[in-house]
């Protein structure tokens, strides 16, 4: 933090806050630590963290920051991958409070917003307009424009859209000396400003020819402030093409103008084969005459990845028809109507008949579902390569390369070459029409043996780009590797570089130590290799604790949990507080601290208390363990942590209720009248509420589990009374304690539905399962729990029987963490679906139409689950909708916490209270907690998918 001692820290806080700094400041040890680490393999904790809710309190941080010497260094959705945003001083976060979109002109085309939008949040917005913005970034879904706008970000589609600096027509910045100023692509609004800017453009003036010489010819020519874009044709100083990939190191960004793009019409996507990468990539030249909007590129490593990963089922209908291939292509063509796309892939299909390189495999797809699937999988490639559960991940340090286009397959095989001297391997994806190819070298920094090679892989890779006319970093921006900038640009403009930062940062207060530092400053920019490192860290967690929390320790930061859409599952506490710490980006790096301190033997109880109040509003959805590129498992960890915890501390009373509620729960069904008579009346409603923290406690079903099944024609087994005759196609219901208790109505709708449909029905009376024991870490009582019910289900393993399970999340906990043996518990809508062609198919009723709302446990771990519901609906002759929702709020036990009441409201308003009243009585929900949450929040408890399709069959 330059020289500034913890006196002026406190002071410069202290004066913020009398100031009347309207934002959040968070000194504490945990947000602190969630700010130490991006996307990059680089670990360096910050001072303090702001976050400020205008431009006002921007202006304020930096006049405060230039008075008592305290560095700042701006933030957004912390996705970088090489460290952009870490630094020791002060981080000014804009991605909590900076968010709105602030003005929308169609007929100018242009949009206005704050810095911490989010770039899918944006582009949501823009949609009904029938608007997008360009710039296509792989991290849409949590990086804002902001942190794009300081990296100069581009992504796919760049060959015809150009990068972010080619969208901003004006920004409004704060500068170093806290003084506001608004800048365009000519222009500026500050006098002082402009009398630099004189200077700056006089300084590129005399420099023109090295510019044009040291620049190279490409699209993803960055090198930082932009030298050989920065003075505009009529001899202007552009300000935005200066500011663009300057990486907050010449000023704060407060808004943003910038321009839209109509969303073509009309698209289709066409994914070709090849025998190895090279040979892939050797075809790009040759595809690019057929003018496509994208070619993106992918390894098998990743295919591979993917195909392991629950995303699989929504590309397998595409990808399953390439087979074995060691490189693919994805040609991308869009246009205003279907015939510009036709001329497009008719282009396509002559430069492939031609077989300049030969394919072993094409398949094209127009329908936009396979298409949205094929680009998200492409987008989580920077995930996936670090989901690999071994001791080498891929890792980004040189992963952005460019190089023009025409030397990439010579380029990417010498990378290859160094890369298999050394022994590693590595996966390959990225934006081959633009020559920018990411690869990802596959090491374990927790081996300083791996740490040792990221100086000559770096060294080495640089050269090389150099050699084939590109650079080291073509999108991702340089962070901690701007020691590389006077190498490309040379002496001479390093020094006009330097001359700009001193124009608007004399003092080096803005990211100090990255890109350039002011003339006639003695600071140095940052060494690589010289920045603290996650690795080295993580190196002294001892093999015990890392076994169990290797997930944690595996969480590469790239931020999928920041996710923006209130329709996704992924992460609701985050979703419901906009606070890193509180996501499971946050909690690894919490536990990763934890297990670390432990082991080392320091002391780790102010991180263990930090840990304990984030995971105190984890919902344990599990959604973070589906969706996840790294499955940082924060539930199963939050299990483990607990139990631990608890070891040597005090539970609290409700904790003691919830070890036994199941089991009660059960022996009270039988007396369902008596039960919600207890519970329902006052003085016990004050007594779980102010004595457990318990409320909302569901009633009991009238109707017993046993007479739903019997009523509707099912008969009841258990060890004891096994038939010797199963009947004709026999199938086996196991009821859950959930349904079994409080919702049997769904029970005997399932089993009356199986009947009319020629299916035998039995079913095991409910069960306990443990769930709320393993969500509250009492593990041994959940293990004793699991061990009792595993035995009483494994019994029938041996009829061979189809094994149904109504309630999701209890189908997720029977498959994963229970040892069933071979056979997978089936969900309805699985067992339905796999067995279609048997049942008989109805015809249309245009009049029935549904809306499915699917648990997000299910959504996130078995992602085929609503397009199994609608093929049943569809054989049935029924439509059935999919509601786009995140999690409901209620997880359970969750939303039975007093504690917890208004943030599983505030997720209920976030995502399903809308959708559902615009399903009406056509809303159908697949989950009891969800089902029990629209009821307590919303108008109505819509009923189970089974509900309709048996309405359907009666006569």
């Amino acid at each position: 933090m330059l020289d500034d001692t913890a006196s002026n820290l406190r002071q410069y806080l202290n004066a913020l806050r009398t100031d009347g700094f309207g934002g959040d400041i968070a000194e504490d040890e945990a947000a602190r630590l969630v700010g130490a680490t991006d996307n990059s393999i680089y670990h360096i904790a910050p001072q303090a963290i702001l976050f400020p809710r205008d431009a006002a309190d921007v202006a304020k941080a930096a006049a405060l920051a230039d008075r008592f010497g305290i560095a700042l260094t701006a933030r957004g959705g912390g996705t970088g991958t090489n460290g952009q945003s870490l630094n020791d001083g002060v981080v000014i976060d804009m991605s909590r409070h900076m968010t709105d979109i602030l003005s929308l002109d169609t007929d100018a085309g242009t949009v206005t917003v704050e810095p911490g939008v989010v770039l899918d949040q944006l582009n949501a917005y823009l949609r009904p307009q029938g608007y997008f913005f360009a710039p296509t970034v792989s991290t849409s879904s949590r990086a804002t424009v902001g942190g794009m706008f300081a990296t100069d970000a581009s992504g796919k589609g760049s060959r015809i859209y150009g990068r972010m600096s080619d969208h901003v027509l004006s920004a409004d910045i704060i500068l170093a000396n806290g003084q506001s100023a608004t800048v365009t692509t000519h222009a500026t609004s500050d006098a002082e400003l402009e009398r630099s800017g004189k200077a700056i453009r006089r300084d590129l003036n005399t420099h023109a020819q090295e510019i044009a010489h040291r620049f190279p010819a490409m699209n993803r020519g960055l090198t930082g402030y932009n030298l050989d874009e920065a003075r505009t044709g009529a001899g202007d100083l552009n300000y935005i093409k200066l500011l663009a990939g300057s990486e907050g190191t010449l000023a704060l960004t407060t808004r943003l103008t910038l321009r839209i793009t109509p969303i073509p019409k009309t698209r289709a996507l066409t994914v070709l084969a090849y025998d190895d990468c090279v040979a892939a990539l050797d075809h790009v030249p040759y595809l690019a005459d057929a003018e496509p909007a994208a070619i993106e590129f992918l390894d098998d490593k990743i295919l591979a990845l993917a195909a392991a990963s629950p995303m699989w089922s929504e590309v397998e209908n595409v990808l399953g028809q390439v087979g074995e291939a060691g490189g693919f292509l994805f040609v991308e063509f869009t246009g205003d109507n279907e015939d510009e796309v036709l001329a497009g892939q008719d282009r396509l299909a002559h430069i492939l008949e031609k077989n300049h390189i030969p394919l072993t495999a094409q398949v094209t797809t127009a329908a936009p579902a396979e298409m949205s699937a094929l680009w998200e999988m492409r987008k989580r490639s920077v995930g996936l390569l670090a989901a690999v559960e071994t001791s080498r991940i891929g890792l980004p340090f040189v992963e952005d390369a460019a190089v023009p286009p025409e030397n990439l397959s010579a380029f990417v095989a010498e990378f290859g070459q160094l890369l298999d001297a050394r022994g590693l391997t590595y996966g390959m994806f990225g934006h081959a029409d633009v020559g920018c190819v990411h690869v990802r070298p596959m090491l374990n920094m927790r081996d300083p043996a791996d740490r040792d090679q990221i100086r000559p892989i770096s060294d080495a890779v640089s050269a090389l780009c150099q050699k084939h006319g590109g650079l080291i970093w073509g999108e991702h921006g340089k962070g901690m590797r701007g020691e590389y900038v006077e190498t490309y640009v040379g002496p001479d403009l390093y020094a006009v570089m330097r001359r700009i930062k001193a124009a608007f940062d004399p003092n080096n207060r803005l990211n100090p130590g990255k890109l350039a530092t002011a003339a006639d400053s003695d600071m140095t920019v940052m060494k690589l290799d010289a920045v603290p490192m996650r690795g080295a860290r993580d190196a002294q967690i001892d093999e015990t604790a890392h076994a169990d929390f290797d997930r944690a320790i595996a969480c590469n930061g790239n931020g999928a949990c920041h996710n923006w859409a209130p329709s996704d599952p992924m992460c609701p506490s985050y979703k419901a507080t906009r606070d890193k710490v509180q996501a499971p980006k946050g909690r690894a790096s919490l536990f990763r601290e934890w297990t670390r301190l432990r082991s080392t033997g320091e002391d780790a109880a102010p991180v263990e208390e930090a840990l304990k109040d984030s995971l105190d509003t984890c919902l344990s959805c599990k959604s973070c363990t589906g969706q996840c590129p790294v499955r940082v498992d924060v539930p199963a960890m939050k299990s483990a942590f607990l139990h631990e915890y608890f070891k040597t501390r005090t539970r609290p009373a409700r904790d003691h209720v919830l070890r036994h509620v199941e089991r009660l729960s059960l022996a009270l069904r039988k007396l369902p009248r008596l039960a919600n008579l207890l519970a329902g009346n006052p003085l016990t409603r004050a007594v779980l509420n102010r004595g457990f923290g318990l409320v909302d406690i569901p009633r009991y079903s009238a109707l017993s589990a046993e007479q739903a099944v019997q009523d509707a024609g099912g008969k009841l087994v258990s060890p004891n009374t096994r038939p010797s005759n199963w009947g004709e196609r026999p199938v086996l219901l196991a009821l859950d304690s959930f349904t079994g208790a409080f919702d049997t109505k769904v029970i005997g709708q399932s089993a009356a539905l199986l009947g009319r449909l020629g299916f035998t029905v039995w079913a095991i009376p409910p069960v306990a399962n443990g769930k709320a024991r393993q969500v509250r870490g009492m593990m041994d009582a959940f293990q004793a729990q699991r061990d009792q019910t595993v035995a009483l289900l494994s019994q029938f393993g041996a009829d061979d029987l189809p094994l149904i399970s109504l309630e999701p999340a209890v189908t997720d906990l029977l498959n994963k963490d229970y040892d069933l043996g071979a056979g997978q518990v089936l969900s309805l809508d699985r067992f339905l679906s796999n067995n279609l062609h048997a049942l008989p198919r109805l015809p249309d009723d245009e009049a029935a139409r549904f809306t499915l709302f699917t648990h997000c446990t299910e959504k996130t771990a078995d992602p085929a689950t609503p397009r199994r519901w609608q093929s049943v609906f569809r054989h049935f002759g029924l439509t059935l909708d999919i509601a786009d929702t995140g999690c409901c709020g209620m997880a359970g036990l969750f939303g039975h916490e007093a504690e917890h009441r208004a943030m599983s409201g505030q997720l209920f308003d976030l995502s399903w209270r809308e959708p559902l009243e615009t399903a009406g009585l056509g809303a159908l929900a697949t989950g009891f907690s969800c089902r029990s949450q629209a009821g307590r929040f919303g108008d109505a408890e819509p009923a189970h998918p089974c509900s309709a399709l048996l309405a359907r069959l009666e006569p």
